[in-house]
């Protein structure tokens, strides 16, 4: 643990100009793909200082923001002779409220009432809090924490338990935001931050805005709370200088990967050449395999009649015809135009269609049923989980996802039916509630928790 005193000077800021601060990490921001940003703190003002540009972009982007902080940071000036503990617990949360509000107005915020410089000691409290504040998010989730090499103990706490719920979730992305090091690492000597693994957002002009106004909202921290010895600002103006920048660092943890690295999914020229002058090169209407399993998809669906489906990769419309039988609206897409052309003479009107570069074109709208159906395998590991995150952002609240994949390996393929399942079990969030399993294919039949049974449904139980 690094020894250093916020009352020193510390680093200027113009060092860390000089070094290159802000064009040395990879620019990032927040991809379509993430569906919330969960910015932990160990005490009140490291949420601004670390990530309330990050905060604000989230906002403006529609992604849904939530700040957890472990501490009330009552211990900020134990000298103080104006300023109780608990009068500056209550103070600081107040400050919280408002900073949060200038940076994310609609972040719900978690104040968990741990002790200030108490982490350490309470580290299983802060795991059971933590994880279920993160068990509750709902498709792939940016973590925000303290860098753990930061040099406050509180902060490597608090990032020590973030990584371990990453790791624990494949949803889940860590980023680590720095907030001592500037003031006491110097780049000029020995720089502690992995650059090669951080990462930079550029801020607006309004975000960086917000992130001041914020900022002056912490007003224990920012100012003095008298005049008195024992009573300086926490956060003195030479600190202050590193958090005007108009560029937030970041050392990316990553996240835990459940399929294969490496292999890219099949691009659609592949299926162009696959379809090129076949009508049916799967002889869906030709083989009594396919006529078994489209019967066993079907027997498998837990209602009789779905008001809108989503078939992603509905090839030229076979299984679609008759899940069209089975739905007041039908949307089938894939990412070739032969087969679409084949299943826009088979449907007529009455069904739509369109071509999507699955995962990352995808339709809008939400479904009460979303069939995956042959397609997950050609996914790569990252767009296997995209494709997945997508499929349950698109179902309804009570929708169902039925997955089905062929189980034999093909050399072509990034991955295999049974890595498209376990993913699909790991990071959907949904439970199972029908299985069939043979040795050619898997069907599984997931919705939202606590997955009742038909029998439950109609009342039988």
């Amino acid at each position: 643990m690094v020894s250093f005193d916020h009352r020193d000077p510390g680093t200027g800021e113009s060092v860390w100009e000089a070094a290159g601060v802000r064009e040395r990490g990879a620019s990032w921001e927040p991809g379509p793909e993430i569906r919330h940003l969960v910015v932990l703190a160990a005490h009140p003002d490291d949420e601004t200082l670390g990530a309330a540009g990050l905060l604000a972009r989230a906002e403006a982007q529609g992604i849904r923001t939530s700040v957890v902080v472990a501490t009330a940071g009552e211990g900020s000036h134990p000298d103080s002779s104006v300023r109780t503990r608990a009068e500056l617990a209550a103070a600081r949360r107040l400050e919280l409220v408002e900073a949060t509000a200038h940076a994310a107005p609609s972040a719900a915020v978690h104040l968990l009432g741990l002790g200030d410089g108490q982490l350490r000691e309470q580290r299983d409290e802060l795991l059971s809090s933590v994880g279920s504040i993160l068990a509750a998010t709902r498709g792939p989730t940016v973590v925000c924490a303290p860098w753990r090499g930061d040099g406050h103990r509180d902060h490597r706490i608090l990032g020590e338990v973030a990584a371990a719920l990453v790791d624990d979730d494949p949803r889940l992305r860590l980023l680590e935001y720095p907030v001592w090091a500037w003031h006491w690492a110097d780049p000029r000597e020995d720089d502690p931050l992995p650059w090669d693994r951080v990462v930079a957002l550029h801020l607006t002009a309004q975000e960086t805005a917000a992130k001041q106004r914020a900022l002056r909202s912490h007003r224990s921290q920012v100012e003095p709370l008298s005049d008195r010895p024992g009573d300086e600002p926490v956060l003195h103006a030479r600190m202050l200088a590193h958090f005007e920048r108009d560029v937030e660092i970041f050392v990316d943890g990553g996240t835990r990967t459940t399929a294969r690295d490496g292999a890219p999914s099949l691009p659609a020229e592949f299926f162009d050449d696959f379809y090129s002058g076949r009508a049916d090169p799967w002889g869906f209407e030709t083989r009594w395999y396919e006529e078994r399993k489209r019967a066993l998809t079907l027997a498998a669906l837990p209602r009789r009649r779905f008001a809108s489906t989503l078939e992603v990769g509905c090839s030229t419309g076979v299984l679609t015809a008759e899940l069209a039988g089975r739905s007041d609206r039908v949307l089938g897409i894939d990412i070739a135009r032969a087969p679409l052309e084949v299943a826009r003479r088979r449907l007529g009107p009455a069904v739509e269609l369109g071509t999507f570069r699955t995962p990352h074109e995808w339709p809008t709208g939400r479904f009460d049923l979303v069939v995956l159906s042959e397609v997950g395998y050609y996914w790569g590991a990252r767009d296997l989980e995209l494709g997945i995150w997508r499929a349950v952002d698109s179902l309804t609240d009570d929708g169902v996802l039925v997955a089905c994949h062929w189980r034999h390996p093909v050399p072509e393929y990034p991955t295999t039916g049974d890595e498209v399942h376990a993913a699909l079990l790991t990071l959907s969030g949904l439970v199972t509630i029908a299985r069939h399993e043979e040795e050619d294919f898997v069907l599984d039949v997931l919705v939202p928790p606590p997955g009742d049974s038909v029998a439950r449904q109609e009342g039988l139980l």
